[in-house]
């Protein structure tokens, strides 16, 4: 197994483990996102996007291999890009957002080689 493998198999359970907790200890995710559930509704849909989607995009490249490691660091590198723009054009100067921002970029790359 490559150093490079080890590496994308991390950013996949970091991926998924993230997913686990937000299903889990959905109000967790205000530390890391800033978003706040007011109500049933908002944790359902904390548990369903940042839980169940992110389990789902974690788990899945380890099962289904390299075009699927490829896949999760096309998302990150995205999610990154989107972020990026919401920085500069909404203003969004916060510590959290930039810790965010890097780590989008480093696990998108890692998963894209």
């Amino acid at each position: 197994m490559t150093f490079l493998l080890v590496l994308k198999i991390i950013a996949s359970v970091a991926t998924a483990a993230t997913g686990l907790l937000a299903l889990v200890k959905p109000t967790s995710v205000y530390g890391f996102t800033g978003l706040l559930a007011n109500g049933a509704r908002g944790i359902s849909e904390i548990r369903s996007i940042f839980g169940g989607l992110f389990i789902a995009l974690g788990i899945a490249p380890l099962f289904l291999g390299p075009n699927a490691y490829r896949m999760l660091g096309i998302a990150y590198l995205a999610i990154a890009l989107v972020r990026l723009f919401s920085i500069f054009f909404d203003k969004s100067y916060d510590k959290s957002n930039i810790i965010s921002l890097a780590i989008e970029i480093v696990l998108g790359v890692i998963l894209v080689i």
